[in-house]
């Protein structure tokens, strides 16, 4: 493949506009609310994963790593796997109750469970 038809970091090819320049699209950052105002909500979802329970928590406000800290703290308090996907923390099993529970500890105070 010559240097010319080489894909960039960005993964453009080729563009028949000649005067065509990438402009990265601006990605706002949200920042985090404090978790008094965070409306978070707890619920059990069984679907598309073989009929196995997780408990998601979502409705988090706030930047991806603090997300991930969340879902750390959630995963460690219950004791056991899970992870962070679409904006929402996933624990395996169900953990309803004690979720809510860490959640309520530590002034998440407008959590619903579902």
């Amino acid at each position: 493949m010559s240097k010319k038809n080489k894909p960039d970091n960005r993964g453009f090819v080729f563009s028949t506009d000649p005067d065509f320049r990438f402009e990265p699209e601006e990605q706002e950052q949200a920042e985090t609310l404090p978790p008094a105002k965070q409306q978070l909500r707890v619920r059990l979802d069984t679907k598309q994963r073989a009929g196995k329970a997780v408990t998601l928590v979502s409705g988090f406000i706030g930047t991806v790593p603090d997300l991930e800290e969340l879902g750390k703290k959630l995963k460690n308090f219950c004791g056991t796997g899970g992870s962070v996907k679409d904006g929402e923390a996933l624990v395996q099993g169900d953990q309803r109750d004690k979720i809510l529970q860490w959640l309520l500890k530590n002034g998440f105070e407008r959590t619903k469970k579902i």
